[in-house]
């Protein structure tokens, strides 16, 4: 029987868009050697998942610090010249209040079982975003808290050490195939992919183009002979 729902925070509840981000695009592009903005934001994400992927435990990094080093980076490497406090602002200001998904608020209003958050984010950022937003989940489990970034098992481990459920009480929803669909199946949890925009496949994970979708397969779930399947 399912006892409880994790839920994937930038890409799944917050969209990868905003005045913030999109400031620090434009201009770390406009003001350093890359080629485009596209150029920056793979740069960007190929430096932050490299950093993610090496700290957890004693090598952990908080995420405002990795941003320190990738704009050191980026001034060194990229002869980025702007203000780096005010970049690192504009990335806080992201993780607080890039807008939600329309379809988020009748997830958390309607789902039946508790929602635990689980984001490489740190836990005061999305404890902002949550009150800015009005939503109540049970709890966030944050990059701060597991020291350690997803895929890392360690995440989804305290995640279930937090709800105080088995992996296979729980499935996670997510966007990234790589964070979210591999890093919770490799703890045992029931991973559920999704993809708004239709583009994305994952062998073996269930996929939904909204969380509504969701709250129609948890219906069924308030006893153990209704299991998903």
């Amino acid at each position: 029987m399912l006892k409880a729902v994790f839920v994937d925070y930038t890409g799944t509840i917050v969209k990868e868009e905003g005045p913030d981000i999109q400031e620090v695009i434009s201009r770390t592009y406009r003001n350093s050697d890359i080629e485009s903005p596209q150029a920056m934001v793979s740069y960007w994400w190929k430096l932050l998942n490299e950093y993610e992927e090496k700290s957890c435990g004693s090598s952990y990094i908080s995420e405002d610090d990795i941003v320190d080093e990738l704009l050191d980076i980026c001034e060194k490497e990229l002869h980025l010249k702007e203000d780096l406090e005010e970049l690192h602002a504009a990335f806080q200001r992201f993780w607080m209040y890039a807008p939600a998904y329309e379809d988020v608020r009748e997830f958390f209003e309607n789902c039946p079982l508790p929602i635990y958050i689980i984001s490489n984010n740190a836990g005061k950022y999305i404890e902002e975003s949550m009150r800015d937003k009005g939503l109540c989940p049970a709890g966030i489990i944050s990059s701060d808290v597991a020291r350690a970034y997803k895929p890392h098992r360690a995440v989804f481990e305290k995640a279930l050490e937090v709800s105080g459920c088995r992996a296979d009480e729980v499935l996670h929803i997510g966007d990234s195939i790589s964070s979210d669909v591999e890093g919770a199946r490799a703890a045992g949890i029931r991973p559920v992919l999704i993809d708004r925009d239709g583009i994305k496949a994952a062998e073996g994970a269930l996929t939904v183009k909204s969380l509504p979708e969701v709250l129609a397969l948890l219906d069924g779930e308030s006893s153990e002979d209704n299991q998903i399947k």
